[in-house]
C-alpha cells in the first residue's frame, strides 16, 4: 500500500498521483480494465485502455458498458480534479449515446471527460470516446453528487 496519505490530497493532487506512479496493489475498475491516466488537469481527465476478447458482447465486438465505464470514469475523475481534501463524489446520472463499434483485438479507446460546472452539492460533465483513428465510439454526460466530509451519499 502507498506510504502517501490519499486522503489528504486534493482530488486533482489524487489523479497527478495515480498517473504518476501507476499503483498495481490499490484494488479499482482502472486496473481490472487497464486504464491509463494520459492527461490529468483542472476540470479535465483524458483516460485510454486497450480492448481485449474479455470485452466483447455476444456479437464479437467491444460491448457497451466498456465505453460507459470509460467514460464515467473520465467525466467523474475530472469532477474530482475540482474538489478539496475529504471531499467525494458520486454519479447521479450518466447518459450515454454510443456512436459505433469498437473492436476487441487490442484497438485503443481513448476518453476525454471535462466538468461544465462545479457546484456546491452538484457538479455536470461531457465526455467522448474515441478510436485510435480518432472516429467517435460513444459520448456522454454526467450529474455527479458532491460529498462533503462527514456527508453521506
Amino acid at each position: 500500500m502507498p506510504t502517501t496519505d490519499l486522503t489528504a490530497l486534493s482530488g486533482l493532487d489524487l489523479m497527478r498521483w495515480i498517473q504518476s506512479e501507476r499503483p498495481t496493489d490499490i484494488p479499482s475498475i482502472g486496473r481490472l480494465l487497464g486504464m491509463r491516466f494520459e492527461e490529468v488537469e483542472h476540470g479535465r481527465m483524458v483516460v485510454s485502455l486497450d480492448t481485449r476478447p474479455d470485452f466483447a458482447n455476444p456479437l464479437g465486438i467491444v460491448h457497451g458498458g466498456i465505453a460507459a465505464t470509460l467514460l464515467d470514469s473520465a467525466m467523474a475523475c475530472a469532477v474530482h480534479t475540482t474538489l478539496p481534501a475529504g471531499v467525494g463524489y458520486t454519479t447521479l446520472e450518466l447518459k450515454v449515446n454510443y456512436i459505433r463499434a469498437a473492436r476487441t483485438e487490442g484497438q485503443t479507446l481513448t476518453a476525454e471527460g471535462t466538468v461544465i460546472h462545479a457546484g456546491r452539492r452538484t457538479a455536470t460533465a461531457e465526455g467522448k470516446v474515441l478510436d485510435e483513428q480518432g472516429k467517435l465510439i460513444a459520448h456522454a454526460t454526467t450529474t455527479c453528487l458532491i460529498i462533503g466530509a462527514g456527508q453521506e451519499a
